[in-house]
């Protein structure tokens, strides 16, 4: 049977229906959540998926397992991060240039951290985004950076970075195409095999490859 959608929904699909869920079923702080197999039936995505979802989520601060009992929704109103950086961004409209430069510094140092682990760079999840670009000929732009993050295991990184990304200028919530594919190619590779330099000028001609797109 064909489906419409691919078989894994990006991150962002899925926690924007987790949201959505969240908001319709009235469900608050300390409230559990369905298990992983009731959310990945609901929304039709594999378990494994849902898995990784929430654990981005929990990284944030979102939600919050508990061994044996499962997971819940955590108040997110004791994380004043969000309000904080949100802020100072709000009151200092030139800081875009420093909003750009903070970011690109927690997506190098990901890379530096995943290069320096050999665990890290044998995550499946790289040689998965390899064969997503060979049979599907794009990959959501901010997957890349954003499992990244996740696999330095930085809970404090990846809280900044999702607040950063949303006041960049960066587009990262588009597909990739055409010769972005080889670039990102190249820094995957290099990213498997630990080579810090040149996964980072990897990175910087996609930045600068995606920074061009906002003046064409």
């Amino acid at each position: 049977m064909q489906n419409t959608k691919p078989s894994s929904k990006m991150f962002l699909d899925i926690v924007g229906e987790l949201r959505l869920m969240i908001k319709a079923e009235g469900i608050k702080a300390g409230d559990k959540l369905p298990s992983e197999r009731v959310l990945a039936e609901r929304l039709q995505v594999g378990r494994s998926t849902v898995r990784e979802a929430l654990r981005s989520l929990e990284l944030l601060g979102l939600i919050e397992t508990r061994r044996g009992e499962g997971t819940y929704l955590a108040d997110f109103k004791k994380h004043q991060l969000v309000e904080v950086l949100s802020t100072f961004v709000m009151q200092q409209p030139k800081s875009a240039l420093d909003v750009n430069d903070t970011r690109t510094i927690h997506e190098k140092a990901a890379i530096q951290t995943i290069c320096d682990d050999v665990n890290k760079r044998n995550l499946p999840v790289w040689e998965g985004m390899l064969m997503k670009l060979d049979e599907d000929g794009m990959i959501f732009r901010e997957d890349i950076i954003r499992e990244m993050i996740v696999a330095t295991d930085n809970r404090l990184s990846l809280k900044i970075w999702f607040i950063l990304k949303q006041y960049s200028k960066i587009p990262y919530e588009q597909m990739t195409e055409g010769k972005e594919n080889d670039i990102i190619r190249t820094l995957l590779k290099h990213l498997i095999e630990g080579n810090v330099m040149e996964a980072i000028n990897a990175y910087n001609q996609w930045i600068e490859h995606i920074e061009g797109e906002n003046v064409e």
